[in-house]
């Protein structure tokens, strides 16, 4: 395995391991952020363990996360992006969907991705050129076609708020993002639709799903890759198509309307 994947990967599990020590805590403390999404005190013990381990193994190299810095000075060196607590609601109310989200963005797009799902112990990881890896075994993509005996599904976050979906898969909401991309670089979703994702949701995903031989692309407006210094990524979503097959993709965008 490339180093830098092997790195990311055992930052992912080590990282899963510490949130479990949170996990269905009686005295879990939580709050509100401005953005009215929930955060909790694993958030932040998780945030700091990734941070610390890649200014160690990578100093000099940007962060990008969720809960600390969300503007570059520069994208000329690599920059980590990473969601140390993907699916904080499902969390928080003891849900087994959720995990680490870690990504290397070199000029601008991802190149190394890691993603950790402690309670299901499922690890995804992916390097650009080399392809996509579920718990050590090269992922690829099925080719799209519908069986009885491999009922396909849909997934999705928060599509059904903002849009008329219209496909012919039944939508299915997992309550984490980078869920949803590992769904279908895994093959077990044939097509996503994550309607607000932020950069941290989908950078690694992003990787995965590519690597495994599937599509990504955004419904509209501007991709999130390469990446820009002078955006606060906090305020930018990404409505995203995730899809088995380039005619899938199509078949979802057409599908898609905004309400």
């Amino acid at each position: 395995m490339h180093p830098t994947m092997t790195f990311a990967a055992h930052l992912a599990e080590t990282t899963g391991k510490l949130l479990l020590d949170y996990f269905q805590r009686d005295n879990l403390h939580a709050q509100l952020k401005a953005d009215h999404t929930i955060v909790t005190e694993g958030d932040f013990a998780a945030d700091q363990h990734i941070t610390a381990e890649i200014q160690a193994a990578y100093p000099g190299e940007g962060i990008i996360s969720e809960e600390s810095s969300l503007l570059l000075e520069d994208t000329d060196r690599p920059v980590w992006v990473i969601d140390p607590l993907d699916g904080t609601t499902n969390f928080s109310l003891g849900l087994p969907v959720w995990g680490v989200s870690i990504a290397r963005l070199v000029n601008g797009v991802p190149d190394t991705a890691a993603l950790y799902f402690p309670v299901t112990g499922e690890l995804f990881a992916a390097q650009g050129g080399e392809g996509a890896y579920y718990n050590q075994q090269r992922l690829s993509i099925v080719d799209g076609r519908h069986t009885p005996l491999k009922p396909y599904f849909a997934t999705g976050s928060r599509a059904l708020r903002r849009y008329q979906v219209n496909i012919r898969y039944k939508m299915r909401i997992m309550g984490a993002v980078a869920y949803d991309f590992c769904s279908v670089a895994r093959g077990s979703a044939i097509v996503g639709f994550c309607a607000t994702p932020k950069l941290w949701d989908l950078a690694a995903g992003w990787l995965v799903v590519q690597e495994a031989g599937g599509i990504v692309e955004v419904l509209s407006g501007p991709s999130p890759f390469p990446i820009q210094s002078d955006l606060d990524y906090s305020q930018m979503d990404y409505p995203t198509i995730l899809a088995a097959t380039p005619a899938l993709a199509a078949e979802v965008r057409q599908g898609i309307k905004l309400k």
